[in-house]
């Protein structure tokens, strides 16, 4: 009786009893017009095909938290080949998981097929590799991570399906595990490190239960792909709440099990500020949605490792340059035990660092050759963070950036004397084919 009383007052309408929930669109406010053509066009074509479809997880969570989702995933009661069949521009991807990608132009919707209770295949500590048993949808909001993910989404009925509270949840700013949380972080432990994400990028509290076992299960990252681990620091660092992420990362231990020199990096006199200006200065580009660079904040997540190490190799007495080298490719060493960063944003990282030394250099024509460096703008913002940080003195950065915004004539005068010495040593010059002749006739 109570039960329904709250049921009323709320909104809520129970279906096909079980946790079956139905919200309808007076209480949550998402109405169809807020969702993009693209997700709408593969909900309605499903439906009309006589299948369920939903929208699903994140974008919903996202709707009713008044954000703008980046994703629309839809979940079905329709397989993969039957998805696949129904949409031309469409293919089935994964192992692990069977999905199938609806293109629309550059947009890709993600279909899953609504997975089963059954079991899956699992590795020794529990991880599953295999899940492509079908069930139902109650089946599949069961094996979802956090009860704010496992929300469905009827734009035909302009209704929310929700099993486990994922609602008032939402409404409460908790975010609360589905199921046993150490038996859940068995199954993938990527899930500590969304929790901790999402978190923070939503300005949820972790729920206690869900939190608890995280420190104890920390080492089962070392039994998660590192493809997998990537992309999931990817999202961690451009969540645009990165340097709270990274903080709590280290709080539960967790970056022990792919960035096992953040705690050097916290250590240092001035590595947290280093650090923190550099994530914070992303974190404001992402919520204003600039452009970010991966190698730009790989670059300095190991910046202060790797000129730790370039300064004990010139005190051992190697040259500058190569020392600089050696001493990345040391640190790059390092870091691939856990997580190895893919080529395309290492060479930017290491491009970044390399152009560190030729800022020094502010006479004759290297200036205007570092200018033309395909880098130099990632390679300047560098060098200025350096210098916010303390590392540098300020007014090298100052003098790159009124060098790069004068005149020619101005920034001739801009120049710095050459060293006594440097510079005044001539080039020996080369004698003609002529002239070799004539020496040899006399």
């Amino acid at each position: 009786m109570i039960r329904k009383l709250i049921g009323r007052v709320l909104g809520l309408k129970k279906r096909h009893g079980g946790g079956r929930v139905v919200i309808p669109i007076k209480r949550h406010g998402i109405r169809r017009e807020q969702l993009p053509s693209f997700a709408l066009k593969v909900t309605d074509r499903l439906q009309e095909a006589g299948f369920e479809a939903f929208v699903v997880g994140g974008a919903v969570r996202d709707l009713l938290l008044g954000k703008v989702p980046k994703d629309f995933d839809v979940a079905t009661n329709a397989t993969p080949e039957e998805v696949n069949k129904l949409f031309r521009r469409s293919r089935i991807i994964g192992r692990r998981f069977r999905l199938v990608h609806v293109l629309f132009g550059e947009e890709v919707v993600e279909v899953s097929t609504f997975r089963g209770g059954g079991e899956a295949m699992t590795d020794d500590s529990g991880r599953i590799i295999r899940d492509n048993a079908w069930g139902s949808q109650e089946d599949d909001a069961k094996r979802r991570d956090f009860t704010v993910n496992a929300l469905f989404y009827d734009p035909s009925r302009e209704e929310i399906i929700d099993y486990h509270g994922g609602v008032a949840d939402i409404e409460k700013k908790r975010l609360v595990m589905i199921g046993p949380p150490a038996q859940r972080y068995r199954e993938d432990p990527v899930r500590m490190l969304r929790a901790v994400r999402l978190a923070a990028k939503l300005g949820l509290t972790i729920d206690p239960v869900t939190r608890r076992p995280i420190r104890e299960h920390a080492d089962l990252l070392a039994n998660v792909p590192a493809s997998r681990l990537f992309d999931e620091m990817l999202k961690l660092l451009f969540s645009g709440q990165s340097w709270a992420c990274l903080c709590q990362l280290r709080e539960d231990n967790l970056h022990h099990g792919f960035f096992p020199l953040l705690d050097k990096m916290f250590e240092a006199p001035s590595g947290a500020t280093f650090l923190r200006m550099a994530l914070e200065n992303t974190d404001a580009r992402v919520r204003a949605d600039k452009p970010v660079s991966a190698g730009y904040v790989f670059a300095a997540l190991l910046w202060l490792e790797v000129l730790d190490n370039w300064a004990r190799r010139k005190t051992a007495g190697e040259k500058p340059m190569p020392a600089l080298f050696s001493a990345i490719d040391e640190v790059e060493a390092v870091q691939e035990e856990k997580l190895a960063i893919p080529r395309r944003y290492g060479t930017a990282m290491k491009e970044i660092w390399m152009l560190q030394p030729r800022f020094e250099q502010r006479s004759g024509a290297k200036p205007f050759k570092l200018l033309e460096h395909p880098r130099f703008r990632a390679g300047y913002d560098f060098l200025c963070l350096r210098a916010g940080a303390g590392e540098i003195e300020q007014e090298l950065a100052d003098w790159w950036t009124r060098f790069q915004d004068v005149s020619g004539a101005e920034r001739e005068a801009m120049l710095l004397r050459p060293a006594a010495g440097e510079g005044t040593q001539k080039r020996r010059r080369r004698r003609s084919s002529a002239g070799r002749q004539t020496a040899a006739s006399e």
